[in-house]
């Protein structure tokens, strides 16, 4: 499943090769402007089309709910932008089978020189914070690359609508009893532009720490 925004030169290669590890590709697209939800369609994607951006959040939403529909137990997720290989995909399936974790949660930090030090900074001090909310180590708790067992995803009852939803849904399933773990994955940056707002999502993800942190 893959949620995004205005990834028209990505989406193709991103679905291709997810298509060699999973029987079913869906590509949310939230409101993209560019030929995303084409390229998709034309790579053998299912896609769910949001005419206006609703966020991160509300796009995986919308994925999960057309993965139920299509009678799916497990939902892998990666972005469109082809920053996660989908040569690590079958290393989550593997990790499911030897942990019986309901959510695993792709690690860069083995490799995390290759990230843009900002980006490495930021993500081990919300890891730090996040691993002592969830009681359990989140080595990688940003990465969107993961495995989660949908029905247990869909009865947490997540309500993130942008980018703290991976938050939420690592401290969600560790608070219910849930077994998370993490595989180490390819460290991938190339020419693409965050779509993250520094200030407004920073904020909102303040928010949502103070709410559940009390």
């Amino acid at each position: 499943m893959v949620p995004c925004l205005d990834e028209a030169a990505t989406i193709g290669a991103v679905v291709r090769g997810a298509l060699r590890h999973v029987p079913v590709v869906v590509v949310v697209d939230d409101g993209s402007r560019d030929s995303t939800s084409a390229a998709a369609r034309d790579a053998g994607a299912i896609v769910v089309r949001h005419e206006v951006p609703l966020g991160k959040g509300a796009a995986l939403a919308s994925g999960w709910e057309r993965a139920a529909a299509l009678d799916a137990v497990w939902v892998m997720m990666l972005d469109g932008d082809g920053q996660h290989a989908s040569e690590d995909i079958p290393a989550f399936f593997d990790a499911v089978g030897s942990t019986a974790a309901r959510l695993v949660i792709g690690d860069r930090m083995g490799s995390a020189g290759a990230m843009p030090w900002v980006r490495r900074a930021t993500n081990r001090w919300l890891s730090a914070r996040l691993s002592a909310l969830a009681g359990v180590e989140l080595p990688d708790s940003q990465c969107g690359f993961r495995l989660a067992h949908l029905p247990t995803l869909r009865g947490l009852g997540l309500r993130s609508v942008r980018y703290e939803i991976e938050s939420e849904m690592a401290v969600a399933f560790a608070r219910a009893g849930h077994r998370v773990a993490s595989v180490p994955v390819q460290v991938r940056y190339g020419s693409e532009r965050s779509k993250i707002s520094p200030l407004r999502d920073s904020l909102r993800w303040w928010r949502w720490y103070r709410s559940v942190a009390r």
